[in-house]
């Protein structure tokens, strides 16, 4: 059973500070990280570590991203709420949940079978209806295409070119894009059929994107 005290709410309140003193200014973002209990992501004896924010593993070599992280890269996506979002990287579910705020119209594929099942069996108990998908993100969705924006939440080696493939044309894709110890985070619009602008943001560490034009 999920239990959303007011002592969870006001660890939320603390984490949406924190995250507004680090530089996020989206109000809306902001008020998706009080709603989302993060503490359903959590296994009951980590309740502690649910509102840090850090990054905290979830089994598999994977991770529950920091807050701060997940905030600043929903920011970058200006997600309306009549958006149809894609998310690469399903991973707790988290992110997803935080989309949701934002939007209902959100697909999330997951590369790893274990996290996929459990990151659905979360979203049910919590009444969250996004459409998932199990499969390489690397390839987007494109029976699903297009997309207004796309969200990459794990590190690539390059920009896949399916997924910006998949935006409509005004679309964003935020990606981080490096090596296997460091990414840029970068925003890529579309601007016409074949032409694109990159915008250059800060340096993270992600999990490496799995699949055909990730870290195979």
């Amino acid at each position: 059973m999920l239990i959303d005290s007011y002592r969870h709410k006001g660890m939320r309140k603390s984490l949406v500070r924190i995250v507004q003193e680090k530089g996020i200014k989206d109000r809306r973002v902001l008020e998706a990280i009080e709603q989302v209990p993060r503490h359903f992501f959590f296994e009951k004896a980590f309740l502690e570590q649910a509102y840090q924010d850090k990054a905290f593993p979830i089994g598999e070599g994977q991770t529950i991203s920091q807050p701060y992280t997940v905030a600043y890269q929903t920011e970058l996506l200006e997600v309306e709420p009549q958006d149809k979002v894609l998310e690469v990287g399903t991973g707790s579910g988290y992110q997803c949940s935080i989309l949701l705020q934002l939007t209902p119209h959100v697909y999330t594929i997951e590369y790893n079978e274990v996290l996929y099942q459990k990151a659905k069996k979360q979203f049910q108990l919590m009444g969250l209806t996004p459409a998932t998908f199990l499969g390489d993100g690397s390839e987007g969705l494109p029976q699903h295409a297009p997309f207004h924006k796309i969200l990459v939440t794990a590190g690539a080696p390059i920009i896949p070119k399916s997924l910006l493939r998949q935006l409509t044309v005004g679309g964003k894709l935020v990606i981080p894009v490096g090596d296997t110890a460091t990414q840029k985070m970068l925003r890529i619009t579309r601007v016409g059929e074949e032409e694109f602008t990159k915008e250059e943001f800060d340096n993270f560490k992600f999990v490496p994107l799995l699949g055909k034009q990730g870290w195979k």
